[in-house]
């Protein structure tokens, strides 16, 4: 703590500046006591001064939350200052709003910073976090790592080891010795624009408080700026100056609730923490917390059905004292407790050892804001849904299975389709575990950025199936939309049940695809609108008129696809026969009967493949392909003649295999149960020299690489019965060289003569 009489007044106001490092455990219990002790009647805390209004809310939220300024209509340019139960500023907050003394940010205004990070933002191409990393700055050609430099004073070739050991393991922070520390560190040091400009703000907010006549005022910051608030403080004109002509725009600010996750540091947060869990824990239990935490991994290793004993427990503790005493460590560390943890209660499971990391180093903690936080009505409107559906957002993933039979689990699926339209990305589809086309495997998990999305699209409506039944209108009307998004648009809409948006999807939809002459573009959208017409059935939603699309879809496809084949290289062939299998696999779930005596959508697309299998100059892969799915389709009497054609002497060996390769790729079982097949593809690789077995082999390994095992176990055992049979149904000798040897077997068994 440095603290000044105010220059020129007898007995004047007093301002105590404490220098903490964010998030630290025991500089947030240091600073409580601290501020109770001195009983200031002002409190000044780094941060964005537009947040004043909104410390009134502190002590209703359940942290880890988050303050977030944004720009209204431009949610790109904005910046979070998160702030854990362990984080100095919190407990300061705690502590003014307690004792009613009052409580003000003191940084650069939001209204400046966002406008001076547009640039960092579109270099960097994303929204970045409000840079609170005060134990690093940044000089021309010179980066100040202070924490590292007194840590290397001290002999410590790890930083955050000594700021451990010196700050976050004692029972007091030594405030004095850490501002004449950063004053050496930062001697001869001249900031840049952007700091120099927020230790004037912070200097000019602290004349203002002196101004309105408190006597004893706190001030909490980095302990990075320490030094430029304490002393004979610059004349006021000097910081005036720096301040004078700075960029602004307007800037709103709420809390939004945040996560370990996030605040840790390898999620990207500049002043974050690797441990948050952790320093939660040494906050929570400063009696005996490495037993405590020992005992709670126990605990979540039995929970996992891992054997883990009292006697485990006992003989952690001991192992992670005895490290932390041979290091000559004031108090077992992270590093310690984690070794004894690995050794003892993991036995060396790596896997275990990332369980701890993951439920208990990092943590799982999510947190809350209440009902009278400033949200836009978007934001109000998910909760109401988030209460009614009882869906909790949760930092950690977790997996929901949906029945969309039952009515419930019907409008959690509406919900977070609707979420997915709005680009808040809360749950991830999975493949569903069950059967049919009414169960969804969801995996959730909520992330802060959800809020900021949730603001971004503010404006589309005031609840989330209006927001999103507007965007999919704006998606559609858009001209830059491809056809294969606009079909799957289709299949949101349906999902999401947004049956207003569907009139204006649909139209744009049949707009587009009258005028695309791309085979293959229709070809990729088709898929998405069968889907789109059989979730219609399933789901009881209407999908009038979306029947007529996809039978013309269909017959333009049949139309142009003789085209398409034509004259293909190696790579086009491959991507067009993944449009053929999409296109198959989604004509299978039409119906199968014509309607009013027309022919049905399947029977066309058959005979239309047929015609064109019939061609001879297609692509060997395409061929190859159209074969099998024609034999599957019981439309091929005559398949083993087509392999022989296409495996003949007179083919260049790389057609074949391509042929091989595109009849193959639906299984091979089909060469376990038809012997004559298998015969054709045996003999012709038999029949390859040594060149060309060589040129054919990738095409080889990647057809029957993608069997399954047990496919490429039986096709092998089938090859070698088929060759002992030969052998033993024919006489392949050379006479000549086997004389010899007869001549030598008649001799042992006597018979020279024979």
């Amino acid at each position: 703590m440095s603290a000044l009489p105010v220059p020129g007044v007898e007995g004047g106001p007093i301002v105590s500046v404490l220098g903490v490092r964010h998030h630290g455990p025991g500089s947030a219990r240091a600073v409580r006591q601290e501020l109770e002790r001195l009983r200031p009647d002002a409190i000044l805390i780094e941060g964005p001064p537009e947040a004043d209004p909104l410390v009134a809310l502190a002590p209703e939220l359940e942290p880890p939350v988050a303050l977030l300024a944004h720009v209204p209509g431009a949610p790109a340019r904005a910046a979070f200052w998160p702030f854990a139960a362990f984080s100095p500023e919190w407990q300061a907050i705690l502590y003014g709003t307690a004792a009613g003394v009052p409580v003000r940010f003191c940084d650069l205004p939001a209204a400046h910073s966002l406008a001076e990070s547009e640039d960092r933002d579109e270099k960097r191409g994303e929204t970045e976090d409000e840079d609170r990393d005060e134990d690093r700055a940044e000089t021309p050609g010179l980066r100040a790592d202070p924490i590292g430099t007194l840590a290397a004073a001290a002999g410590y070739d790890d930083p955050e080891r000594w700021w451990e050991d010196v700050v976050e393991h004692r029972g007091d922070t030594p405030f004095e010795v850490i501002a004449e520390a950063m004053a050496a560190v930062r001697e001869g040091y001249e900031p840049d624009e952007r700091e120099a400009r927020r230790e004037a703000y912070m200097r000019k907010t602290l004349r203002a408080a002196l101004k309105e006549g408190y006597g004893r005022i706190a001030v909490i910051c980095g302990a990075w700026h320490v030094p430029a608030l304490t002393g004979p403080l610059p004349p006021a004109a000097k910081d005036n100056a720096v301040l004078r002509g700075m960029p602004k725009v307007k800037a709103e600010l709420t809390w939004v609730p945040w996560t370990y996750g996030r605040l840790a540091s390898w999620s990207g947060y500049g002043a974050g923490i690797t441990s948050p869990g952790w320093y939660h824990h040494l906050f929570g239990a400063p009696d005996r917390p490495v037993e405590r935490w020992l005992a709670e991994a126990a605990a979540v290793l039995r929970d996992e059905g891992l054997a883990v004993s009292s006697a485990h427990v006992i003989e952690s503790v001991r192992l992670a004292h005895s490290l932390a005493a041979l290091r000559g460590r004031p108090l077992a560390g992270l590093g310690e407790v984690t070794e004894a943890a690995r050794a003892v209660l993991c036995e060396g499971d790596d896997l275990a050892v990332e369980l701890i990391q993951r439920r208990m180093v990092v943590g799982d903690r999510l947190g809350q804001v209440t009902d009278g936080t400033p949200m836009v009505p978007l934001q109000r409107d998910l909760r109401d849904q988030q209460r009614r559906l009882r869906l909790r957002p949760e930092a950690l993933d977790r997996e929901i299975d949906l029945d969309l039979r039952k009515p419930l689990d019907l409008d959690r699926s509406h919900l977070l389709h609707r979420l997915g339209l709005l680009g808040v990305d809360w749950g991830a589809l999975g493949e569903s575990r069950g059967k049919g086309t009414f169960r969804e495997t969801w995996t959730l998990r909520w992330r802060p950025e959800h809020d900021l999305a949730l603001i971004e699209q503010a404006a589309l409506g005031t609840t989330v199936a209006g927001a999103a039944a507007r965007r999919a209108g704006d998606l559609a009307a858009t001209d830059r939309t491809a056809l294969a998004d606009l079909t799957s648009l289709v299949e949101q809409c349906l999902l999401a049940d947004l049956p207003e948006a569907l009139p204006e999807v649909l139209a744009a939809l049949s707009a587009r695809a009258a005028l695309d002459t791309d085979v293959t573009h229709l070809m990729a959208a088709l898929p998405a609108m069968v889907r789109a017409h059989r979730y219609g059935d399933v789901r009881g939603t209407s999908v009038e008129g979306l029947a007529v699309i996809v039978r013309s879809m269909l017959e333009r496809i049949c139309v142009g696809l003789p085209v398409a084949v034509t004259g293909l290289d190696d790579d086009a062939a491959a991507g067009l026969l993944k449009h053929v299998d999409a296109v198959h696999a989604a004509v299978a779930l039409l119906e199968t009967d014509g309607a009013g005596g027309e022919v049905s959508p399947r029977s066309r697309w058959l005979v239309t493949l047929r015609g064109v299998s019939d061609r001879q100059d297609l692509h060997g892969l395409i061929e190859g392909r159209l074969t099998r799915i024609l034999l599957d389709a019981g439309e091929l009497d005559d398949a083993g003649d087509r392999m022989a054609r296409a495996m003949s002497r007179g083919q260049v060996p790389a057609r074949a295999a391509a042929w091989v390769e595109g009849f193959l790729a639906g299984g091979g079982l089909l060469l376990v149960h038809d012997p004559r097949l298998l015969s054709l593809v045996d003999g012709w690789l038999a029949e390859l020299s040594g060149e060309q077995f060589t040129d054919v082999l990738p095409l080889l390994r990647r057809t029957f690489g993608g069997f399954a095992a047990p496919e490429r176990r039986a096709i092998g055992e089938r090859v070698r019965s088929a060759g002992s049979g030969a052998r033993e149904g024919t006489q392949d000798v050379d006479e000549r060289r086997a004389a010899a040897a007869v001549a030598t077997v008649l001799a042992i068994l006597g018979k020279e003569d024979g």
